[in-house]
């Protein structure tokens, strides 16, 4: 029987999608998140709505080798971290992150009010992501980046030093 609750299945409103808390050990990073572009069925096109409270920041600083990603700030103020720079941010403001070292980025809310903003990226699998803070790399394949969990995906967080020689174990 055919979903008569939805006026379309490409077509969701943020009330109807659920949202899911994300956060660290030490809730130094801590948001909630509603995957728009999932709910709505996007494959190559994911698209975000982020709540972060004041004084969290998003993920750790990152970059993606892979995938484009954007973030569009609807209400709330706060600072982006990218490259070797930080940026004010507020209401209206847009940011485009192409694959590359040189737009590492990271929000942070550093207001005392909450900041709401959209996040949106390509889909690409597989995808490499570099982590400067830390000196780790991610390796995710066989699922698109934030997209639905599977057991036969490849997710793998390394330190960068941790490489082997191809011949290694050969």
């Amino acid at each position: 029987m055919p979903d008569t609750t939805r006026r379309h299945p490409h077509v969701v409103n943020h009330a109807e999608v659920e949202a899911v808390l994300q956060r660290s050990p030490d809730e130094r990073f801590l948001l909630q998140r509603k995957k728009l572009g999932e709910a709505a069925g996007g494959r190559k096109l994911g698209c975000s709505l982020i709540d972060l409270p004041p004084g969290k920041r998003s993920w750790p600083f990152h970059c993606h080798l892979a995938n484009e990603e954007a973030i569009f700030v609807l209400e709330g103020n706060g600072t982006l971290r990218i490259g070797d720079r930080e940026v004010g941010v507020g209401p209206g403001d847009y940011f485009a992150f192409p694959p590359g070292v040189e737009t590492a980025h990271q929000m942070t809310n550093t207001s005392n009010a909450p900041l709401r903003y959209l996040c949106i990226s390509t889909m690409i699998a597989p995808e490499v992501t570099l982590y400067p803070d830390s000196d780790k790399i991610g390796v995710l394949a066989g699922v698109a980046p934030g997209g639905p969990p599977d057991p036969q995906a490849l997710r793998c967080f390394l330190p960068r030093g941790a490489a082997v020689d191809y011949w290694e174990g050969e």
